[in-house]
């Protein structure tokens, strides 16, 4: 069984390409604690798809604190440059939870200057539906 779960920080803004069929695809880095305090975080490349994608997008920031569950697969290409073979791990994400506290998350909105035409979450007063 191929099943993995983390909690922890994005590193980054999560990074989206949308395509031509309207899926989206969003990658992130994720940083994991480890049990002893003075150890270094583990590092996680996440690859995030369709709606949960988009939710990624629009409220996950580098920094927020967010659980995932998903599983583990090996990413392979060809440099085109010098035409090796390279490998990394990639998380599969299946479900996404943002665990920041709301005043965390208003921390990040008015840290981050929202798109033009947007003014706030749609879930200003209520919990998100996922």
């Amino acid at each position: 069984m191929n099943c993995i779960t983390l909690v922890g920080r994005c590193g980054r803004d999560p990074e989206a390409r949308y395509f031509e069929n309207g899926n989206v695809v969003a990658n992130v880095s994720l940083a994991v604690n480890g049990i002893k305090r003075d150890a270094d975080a583990d590092w996680f490349n996440l690859q995030i798809w369709g709606k949960t994608a988009q939710v990624a997008v629009d409220h996950v920031r580098k920094g927020s604190l967010i659980g995932v569950s998903g599983r583990m697969t090996i990413e392979k290409w060809t440099d085109r440059a010098t035409g090796e073979q390279k490998s990394k791990p990639v998380v599969v994400v299946d479900r996404l939870t943002l665990l920041g506290s709301k005043k965390d998350n208003e921390q990040q909105r008015e840290a981050q200057p929202a798109p033009s035409g947007e003014s706030g979450s749609a879930w200003d007063d209520e919990e998100p539906p996922f």
